[in-house]
């Protein structure tokens, strides 16, 4: 018998945060991680994520969340997908937000694909 556990919801906390909105999400059957003191201790969380619930590897797709972990040294691959198109909305997402230093994060390139639609997928090591 093989039994999966699927996370649909993850929230990560810091241990700063009110019994009520912890209450709320074990109401709601939102799994969730609180760990560090003022911010998210995000190295400490993906550690609970690899010992909890076996979690080797995970996708981050958000603008400030990549900032944090870039930050935290948890990325190991960027992956771009460039569609054949342009899109000048203002007010959206950076594809990664909140990075303080000036210096920029090195990349290696580890491989390009064209798609016939023009797309191209992009990925990079960071390490």
């Amino acid at each position: 018998m093989v039994i999966v556990n699927i996370i649909q919801h993850l929230i990560l906390t810091s241990e700063n945060v009110s019994s009520a909105y912890i209450d709320y999400l074990n109401q709601n059957n939102i799994s969730w991680i609180a760990t560090g003191k003022e911010h998210v201790d995000l190295k400490r969380a993906m550690a609970i994520l690899a010992d909890e619930f076996g979690i080797k590897r995970l996708a981050v797709v958000s603008g400030k969340i990549n900032g944090g972990f870039l930050k935290a040294d948890l990325v190991d691959e960027i992956s771009i997908l460039l569609g054949s198109g342009i899109d000048g909305r203002t007010g959206q997402p950076a594809m990664v937000d909140g990075l303080t230093s000036s210096t920029p994060v090195p990349l290696k390139l580890k491989s390009v694909q064209s798609y016939p639609d023009g797309a191209v997928w992009l990925r990079y090591l960071t390490k």
